[in-house]
């Protein structure tokens, strides 16, 4: 599963970009899972957008995805984080 997530807004405006493929993953099973829950619980509007608030769209397998703060689930939360934190900056896989 390929997960690609791109972050706006928030006080500075600074736009951050990621990929990770759970494939290279040691936790692939558990990410795979958690990326599947995200996605169920995040599609539909992404809700109002707070001032200073992030933007995020999120493409999981090839569907596009858009959630906002502060409206994420703790899934939607901990998949940003992860990828984020641990994919490839810029979008490269």
């Amino acid at each position: 599963m390929r997960i690609t997530v791109t972050r706006s807004g928030g006080f500075a405006g600074i736009v951050r970009n990621a990929t990770l493929d759970t494939r290279q993953q040691s936790d692939a099973a558990e990410l795979t899972d958690l990326a599947r829950t995200a996605l169920e619980e995040g599609r539909g509007a992404p809700g109002p957008v707070v001032p200073d608030g992030f933007f995020y769209e999120v493409e999981i397998d090839g569907e596009m995805l858009q959630w906002a703060d502060p409206h994420l689930t703790a899934a939607q939360s901990a998949l940003v984080k992860k990828v984020l934190g641990e994919g490839s900056p810029g979008g490269a896989p």
